[in-house]
């Protein structure tokens, strides 16, 4: 299926409803948020202000809603009142998308909008994100899944077409290692440091990672960082709020995620970097279930095994079996470690 094609699917699902979209600004919400301008009866994006995202965020949000004509709701939830979500432990994901959403979902129906959406793609449901459950379990409405658009599909037609989307809007508290707690003081010295990488290079991604006494620099383009020896710029500039050493991963962020499967002799394989909760996903798919155990389910032609293993056997061409292994990507229910 071509990406022209996927795009019809997600106009024909927003054709005429009333949407209201979970928005910040980056590719997945401003496609939804383009296409709803064109083809929605009335479209409102709620953005949420939880203090934890990057500079220029909720700017960047305001503009590309008033380029698309359309309403725009900001909700302030200042997530340092919050003292578990502080304690950043393994569910910290989970606890921030479900504190933003049960906010958005309450908004949006108290303004009339009965279509809630959020810009999780297909490309999402292979990496190990575990907030989709809360996409999950306050019902929102995923068109960009439904569609199966990659998150590499999203940014080409994007690109293609000239519009706009910020590349910065992961929140910084995931720069802090899990069960160390998020403070306003390491989230400004993250904030700080990323502004400056950005100001002083042409990078369009920049995370740094806060270890302590140990940064890990993150960026789109590492030719940026040694270009004219910023990288002792840098190095200084961090050091100087308080990294003890500081440490250039050398793999460039890449965000355009596609998927690929292991594919031959008809069949397929993929693993996936989660486990899965066999018995949620078996509620999924129950009328479609063949056998089942404790560590697998198995369908006509698909296994669903706990380790995050699944498999497929009996596809004619690998377009099949991808379009089999993302169609059931959305009935998977992960375990959160």
């Amino acid at each position: 299926m071509s990406i022209e094609e996927k795009i019809n699917i997600v106009r024909d699902i927003l054709k005429d409803k009333k949407v209201a979209i979970g928005f910040s600004g980056g590719a997945d919400s401003t496609l939804i948020a383009y296409l709803a301008s064109k083809v929605a009866e009335d479209t409102l994006a709620i953005t949420i202000d939880n203090h934890l995202f990057p500079t220029g965020f909720i700017e960047n949000a305001k503009k590309a809603t008033k380029s698309f004509g359309i309403k725009h709701e900001i909700i302030d939830i200042n997530f340092y009142d919050d003292e578990y979500f502080l304690s950043n432990d393994s569910k910290r994901c989970f606890t921030c998308r479900n504190l933003m959403y049960s906010e958005i979902k309450k908004l949006a129906i108290e303004k009339g909008f009965d279509f809630v959406c959020d810009g999780n793609n297909i490309s999402d449901l292979v990496i190990d994100r575990p907030g989709i459950l809360v996409t999950y379990a306050k019902e929102f409405e995923t068109p960009l899944i439904e569609a199966k658009l990659t998150s590499k599909e999203i940014h080409e037609y994007l690109n293609e077409n000239g519009i706009p989307y910020s590349r910065s809007t992961t929140c910084l508290a995931t720069r802090i290692p899990t069960n160390t707690k998020t403070t306003n003081e390491k989230i400004e010295r993250i904030s700080h440091c990323e502004d400056y990488i950005l100001f002083k290079t042409d990078c369009e991604i920049v995370k740094v990672r806060d270890n302590d006494e140990l940064a890990i620099v993150e960026v789109d383009s590492l030719d940026e960082i040694f270009k004219d020896g910023k990288y002792n710029q840098i190095n200084d500039e961090l050091k100087e709020q308080g990294f003890g050493k500081i440490v250039l991963n050398l793999c460039e962020i890449d965000d355009d995620e596609d998927i690929a499967i292991d594919y031959g002799n008809l069949s397929f394989s993929y693993q996936l970097p989660f486990t899965i909760n066999i018995e949620e996903t078996g509620k999924q798919i129950k009328d479609k279930i063949i056998n089942e155990s404790e560590n697998k389910i198995e369908l006509e032609n698909i296994t669903i095994n706990q380790n995050g293993l699944i498999s497929g056997n009996n596809y004619e061409t690998y377009e099949d079996a991808l379009d089999a292994f993302m169609e059931i990507l959305s009935k998977l229910r992960r375990n959160i470690r």
